[in-house]
């Protein structure tokens, strides 16, 4: 199980992501933009600077729904591959079984 001020930070960060978004978004269009002058792409670096730095989807870290646990998380389930493989065992997963050959 990870810290709990972990997981908080995370979901923090979660939330500044989201509250930036479009924000970013608008700024990234000026400086990807070939229509942009180099003193409107200027001001948008500036203003992307500006923003907190939590706002940056880079800064998250994909973590299992139940435990925190930041590494061996797999994508389709949002679980780490311990917990996935105790619910699979239980046969709580549809489709999941165990392999055997």
């Amino acid at each position: 199980m990870a810290k709990k001020s972990i997981v908080n930070r995370d979901l923090k960060r979660r939330n500044c992501v989201e509250k930036f978004a479009q924000k970013r978004q608008a700024l990234m269009d000026v400086i990807a933009s070939s229509g942009s002058s180099d003193e409107e792409k200027f001001l948008a670096r500036q203003g992307l600077q500006k923003l907190p730095r939590n706002a940056s989807p880079v800064r998250l870290r994909r973590r299992c729904a139940l435990t925190g646990r930041p590494r061996g998380v797999f994508r389709k389930f949002g679980l780490a591959r311990g917990k996935l493989r105790e619910i699979a065992m239980r046969g709580e997963v549809p489709g999941i079984i165990k392999a055997s050959w």
